[in-house]
């Protein structure tokens, strides 16, 4: 009677760490497959974004050059330097 109930409760105890290993395997699958998921989408959020900046960078540029087209049109002379200097581009 003793090694039955034994064996009986090794066998409950090796099923149960069983079954826990595997829910810890799963749920490590699981975090890795968010993780690659996730470092994807930040690389594409990253390649937006810098375009975004490069965007804006030229229309800040074309918006200056205007500023000094319409000040040389209104006053007739040289255009004035720029009250800021261009910055270059941005740099991760």
């Amino acid at each position: 009677m003793f090694w039955t109930s034994y064996y009986l409760t090794s066998t409950a105890g090796v099923l149960k760490l069983m079954n826990t290993f595997k829910s810890v395997v799963e749920r490590i699958k699981s975090l890795e497959s968010e993780r690659r998921n996730l470092l994807l989408e930040i690389e594409e959020l990253r390649k937006m974004a810098d375009s975004k900046a490069n965007a804006l960078e030229n229309e800040v540029s074309m918006l200056r050059e205007e500023v000094k087209s319409l000040r040389v049109l209104l006053g007739g002379g040289e255009p004035e330097l720029d009250p800021e200097p261009k910055k270059g581009k941005f740099q991760r």
